[in-house]
């Protein structure tokens, strides 16, 4: 059963609504311990002085900030309790704004939001004003001793909180300076048009299950696997050179290939038939922006692939009615 991490109120104009707020995701890394590897007994961390190598107890440990010249500036937990944001439990709704507004970026951590039962109702109306509006709402609350910027959205019978970071907390992306280059490269038609078709042939509606974490998963059997005396270890992977000089033509032209063959091998819900007419309009319209006779030898050459994988795909679709019956 999952237990709410802060309990306060949704503050809606003059309506106020009581809600709990759980955590959205679950960590499920695996976690060590250190190790002393002579006798297999907990390794344990202890603060020590810098000028004395002697422990220090926690009742003496203070806050310190360093300053330029290498000294510091202590800091007690009163001084900062007076600091503190008002702890008024209250979720305050400041603006509504359109999702799309909202650079993903400013994201952060998820949550979800349930109301007492009885105030359901009030949740609910909220729930529905802002789905009907299509918006999301701004607001601020604090949670363990930090002011937080959140957005609230509408997801089918619930609200969704995502903490988010504020403006100053975004780097800058001139502190990158690998990213001027960027503004310098040329492309051709041709090589816009093949990755626009490579993107064509890899689309896909987005299903979250159909990924995982191979690597935790690794982990897991190895544990499992020495657990039950197997001391054998996995080989480690070729290392990859970085530094290879690639045909990028040749390679979006392999990629492309590479995608349609995984595509008819995974299906996702589209048949290959409509990957080739998707992987044909893609190009199409990039090359229309440039030139109209591109245009029209692209649709050409595509369509050729598309007849060709016509008779494949209608296989694929009737084993997969077959499929369907015989469940």
């Amino acid at each position: 059963m999952a237990r709410p991490i802060w309990n306060g109120a949704i503050s809606f104009g003059l309506v106020s609504i009581p809600v709990k707020l759980y955590s959205a995701t679950v960590d499920r890394a695996v976690r060590f311990h250190q190790i002393d590897s002579r006798s297999g007994s907990r390794v344990r961390q202890k603060r020590v002085s810098e000028a004395d190598g002697a422990e220090v107890p926690y009742e003496e440990i203070v806050k310190g900030y360093e300053l330029s010249s290498g000294k510091y500036i202590t800091i007690t937990d009163d001084e900062l309790a007076a600091l503190d944001p008002k702890a008024s439990r209250t979720i305050d709704l400041i603006e509504f704004v359109a999702l799309e507004s909202i650079d993903p970026i400013y994201y952060d951590s998820a949550y979800y939001l349930a109301p007492d039962p009885a105030t359901a109702k009030p949740y609910k109306l909220l729930l529905s004003a802002m789905a009907d509006a299509g918006k999301v709402g701004i607001a601020t609350f604090v949670m363990r001793g930090k002011e937080r910027l959140c957005a609230l959205r509408a997801d089918d019978d619930k609200l969704v909180l995502s903490t988010m970071r504020y403006a100053d907390e975004i780097r800058e992306v001139d502190e990158i300076e690998q990213l001027d280059a960027v503004a310098e490269v040329e492309l051709s038609d041709k090589e816009v048009a093949m990755a626009g078709q490579l993107i064509a042939s890899l689309d896909a509606d987005f299903d979250p299950t159909r990924f995982h974490d191979s690597y935790r998963e690794k982990v897991q059997e190895l544990v499992s696997r020495k657990q039950d005396g197997d001391e054998s270890v996995f080989e480690a992977a070729e290392p990859v050179d970085d530094n290879k000089v690639i045909d990028l033509m040749a390679a979006l032209e392999a990629s492309v290939a590479d995608a349609k063959t995984a595509r008819g091998r995974h299906p996702t819900g589209r048949t290959e038939e409509s990957d080739d007419d998707d992987a044909e309009d893609a190009p199409a319209r990039s090359a229309a922006k440039k030139a109209s006779t591109k245009k029209a030898a692209a649709k050409k050459a595509s369509a050729k692939k598309s007849a060709a994988k016509k008779a494949p795909a209608k296989k694929s679709t009737a084993k997969r009615a077959a499929a369907r019956k015989s469940a």
